[in-house]
């Protein structure tokens, strides 16, 4: 029987959840260690089978979230009443339960209604987390689910800075906590928040390890991609040699092609290895259009 694909609860624009099912065929079979240095939210460790799981990210409030959800697996009823108990507190509307926006609301505003509905609720909510040690990662959960595209996103004062999205939390976030506990109580993965660099060298790596990388893309413009640049990007295949070198199993996702822009270094890197075209779109925070780009995937077996 097929496997159902499963999604991260963090809901990112362009995760790897609609090519999970595409991108894993080219991972090998029979992997000792799953090793992602940028894990994100998950959608891909989430839908691999390995002994163990090592993931890491730079951003520590991704981790910390991922650390807090591990541990609300086992906690289940209680992580679902505090968000109920939230959710109600601040009267933000609650789709997964019952429907609270009004009629009139929805017939007025037919493709923003949630947003409309939430956003007194929403900034009051992310006011209070801002003006707290903001370490309450229920909260900081709702702001992302309830928040414009699902970011988590901090101005450089470190508050949150992400406008109501016109969305709320329903039945697919629910079932997507759901399969998330699920998966992290089987696979019991190691958390690191570190450069990814210093993560792969903490990680004993052998030939029976398999490494997945989706690195910032160099030519592309979402907000993840603009903390990186070709110095970072050379860094990062001459370390990805170095691997190969090793007999160390890897595949890393990049976009080769986006708009009028070609990642040459990333090209003539390349073929070196196998080379496998992946189909798929992006959405920027910016223009939510879905942008057609070449995106491939690298292998070095």
């Amino acid at each position: 029987m097929k496997k159902k694909i499963v999604r991260s609860p963090f809901f990112y624009v362009g995760d790897k959840y609609k090519l999970i099912e595409e991108i894993s065929s080219y991972f090998p079979d029979d992997i000792e260690k799953f090793v992602e240095p940028f894990v994100g939210g998950g959608s891909v460790f989430m839908n691999i089978d390995a002994r163990k799981f090592y993931l890491n990210d730079i951003d520590v409030n991704v981790i910390a979230l991922h650390k807090f959800l591990c541990k609300s697996a086992n906690k289940r009823t209680e992580f679902f009443s505090r968000i109920e108990s939230l959710i109600a507190e601040y009267g933000l509307s609650y789709s997964y339960k019952e429907d609270t926006v009004p009629y009139e609301l929805k017939k007025q505003f037919k493709k923003t209604y949630f947003a409309k509905y939430n956003k007194v609720a929403y900034e009051q909510m992310r006011t209070d987390f801002n003006e707290s040690s903001k370490d309450d990662m229920t909260v900081l959960y709702l702001l992302l689910i309830y928040g414009f595209n699902r970011m988590l996103r901090f101005n450089k004062s470190g508050d949150f800075n992400l406008p109501v999205g016109n969305v709320d939390f329903n039945s697919n976030v629910a079932l997507t906590l759901i399969d998330y506990f699920q998966e992290v109580k089987s696979k019991k993965p190691k958390w690191y928040n570190l450069d990814y660099k210093a993560f792969l060298k903490k990680i004993h790596l052998s030939e029976n390890d398999f490494i997945y990388l989706d690195p910032p893309y160099l030519i592309t413009f979402s907000e993840y991609n603009k903390l990186w640049n070709e110095q970072d990007e050379r860094e990062l295949l001459q370390l990805l040699d170095q691997l190969n070198g090793r007999n160390i199993r890897f595949a890393i996702s990049n976009v080769t092609h986006y708009k009028n822009r070609r990642n040459d270094i990333f090209i003539d890197w390349a073929q070196k290895y196998q080379a496998h075209s992946i189909k798929s779109n992006y959405i920027s925070y910016h223009d939510n259009s879905i942008k057609q780009f070449d995106e491939v995937l690298i292998t070095n077996y």
